[in-house]
């Protein structure tokens, strides 16, 4: 994979995971400028989807193929799935499910590093 556009997906994620923590300590609800911050990082996500579906059509394969599809899908399956929370809930846990989602896509792009690298 681009270890460059890991990096920066990484320090997004916990960039965002670390601003949520802090608006559940305040008893905050999500609003406007983290789940725009959420979408960014979603981009971000499709950016490096389409990197590595490229890649696995122009370069070699990693021996666990489905695992690696599965990573990619899932990263960019879980944001989404936490923004509509958030915006449907509005209330403090809806915080902490998008913390809680920014810090899963750290996990899972440190993971298909290692399946691609394998």
């Amino acid at each position: 994979m681009v270890d460059g556009l890991a990096t920066a997906v990484t320090v997004v994620a916990l960039l965002l995971a670390a601003w949520a923590l802090i608006e559940v300590i305040r008893g905050k609800a999500p609003h406007r400028p983290l789940l725009a911050g959420v979408a960014g990082l979603e981009a971000l996500l499709v950016v490096q989807a389409v990197v590595g579906f490229v890649k696995l059509a122009t370069d070699r394969t990693p021996d666990e193929l489905a695992t690696f599809v599965g990573y990619l899908i899932a990263s960019l399956v879980i944001l989404p799935i936490g923004y509509f929370w958030a915006w449907s809930e509005k209330n403090r846990s809806a915080t902490a499910v998008v913390g809680v989602a920014c810090l899963v896509i750290p996990v899972l792009v440190v993971r298909m590093n290692q399946v691609w690298s394998a």
